[in-house]
């Protein structure tokens, strides 16, 4: 195998890499200033669609984490970005929160329930029954299904919620129709960051503490990938996939004296 470059640009997964249930994971906030210090180009990346970049820099911040709004990369902003490059200024349905609608009026999108051109489904804690059938009638008349991400379950306090990808998938039954998923592990969602900070796949690594979204998303990007266990896969499960990462550390911790 061809050596790799040297790692000049850096993008991490939140949740589970850097936070845990809202409380910081020890060395995340060594990891983001040594990469404010060093002044190499990085990114921090969600699947979750419900918060703006500016959100996200906020509930960063109270946890002590000053990551600029300008290096928060969300499924959400992945998506916009895509339809923005295949039909800019059209119409959309959608389903989710601010952090989708903010990203999709700033493209000049018309969010509309009116003979969209999409349909776009994101992160809701509040998925209603109304709002689905009216999905799957627009998409059944013609409009274009497009899912932020997916992820099938999410973290909660009680227990793991149902996520973007199971509603996608009760949609995708009512309409024999399978979405386009913009985010991880979609390289799709890497490469539009990458492009976003100026870095290119060879001399970048990607972080992540999930072996299907995180690492996978990385492998197909081409970058070096490096998993975490503070999060979702045990070390056991990482031979289970056909595909494995770069490096095996136990936490952010492991990689603040590689920047």
């Amino acid at each position: 195998m061809a050596e790799r470059k040297p790692i000049e640009s850096w993008l991490t997964d939140m949740d589970g890499v850097l936070i845990h249930e809202g409380v910081p994971i020890p060395g995340a906030d060594a990891f983001i200033k040594r990469l404010r210090e060093t002044g190499k180009p990085f990114l921090v990346l969600t699947n979750n669609s419900i918060y703006t970049a500016r959100d996200l820099h906020a509930r960063l911040a109270r946890m002590g984490l000053d990551v600029p709004v300008e290096n928060i990369w969300t499924s959400a902003l992945a998506t916009a970005q895509f339809l923005d490059d295949q039909r800019p200024g059209g119409t959309a349905y959608v389903i989710g929160e601010a952090g989708l609608t903010t990203s999709l009026h700033d493209i000049g999108y018309v969010l509309t329930d009116h003979d969209p051109d999409y349909v776009v489904l994101g992160e809701t804690r509040t998925y209603s029954f109304e709002a689905l059938t009216k999905a799957i009638r627009l998409i059944n008349a013609g409009a274009r299904f497009i899912c932020t991400n997916p992820d099938e379950t999410g973290p909660s306090a009680e227990g793991p919620l149902p996520a973007t990808g199971a509603v996608a998938a009760l949609i995708t039954k009512a309409t024999g129709k399978d979405p386009y998923f913009a985010g991880k592990p979609n390289p799709l969602m890497m490469r539009t960051g990458l492009n976003a900070i100026g870095a290119h796949s060879e001399t970048s690594a990607m972080i992540g503490d999930r072996m299907d979204t995180d690492v996978l998303a990385g492998l197909e990007a081409g970058m070096e990938t490096f998993l975490v266990l503070t999060g979702l896969t045990t070390p056991a499960a990482v031979d289970r996939y056909p595909f494995r990462p770069s490096t095996v550390v136990d936490s952010i911790a492991d990689l603040v004296d590689r920047i």
